[in-house]
């Protein structure tokens, strides 16, 4: 849907009818800070989004090598135990 310049200046006379021209201007500042925030709003979510689905990421790669660790910890103890075997 798309609006064409007649549209808008029936919606321009209609608010100024409403609001008047001395509040014209607030209300426009309304107007753009409230779609900021609703952009900021939107981006914030995205963000938020891509930083957890890192975050998944990240675990994933702590959790084997994790478990990396282990295994040549469990190794090592093998080693030790077999050394002192062997040494008695």
């Amino acid at each position: 849907m798309r609006l064409g310049p007649m549209e808008l200046v029936v919606i321009l006379v209609v608010v100024l009818l409403i609001f008047g021209p001395k509040n014209l201007p607030k209300l426009g500042k309304a107007f753009g800070s409230t779609v900021k925030n609703i952009r900021e709003g939107m981006e914030g979510d995205d963000k938020t989004e891509q930083v957890e689905s890192e975050t998944v990421v990240d675990e994933d790669a702590d959790d084997a090598e994790i478990r990396e660790l282990e295994a040549k910890l469990a190794e090592a103890k093998a080693k030790k135990e077999d050394a002192a075997q062997h040494a008695e």
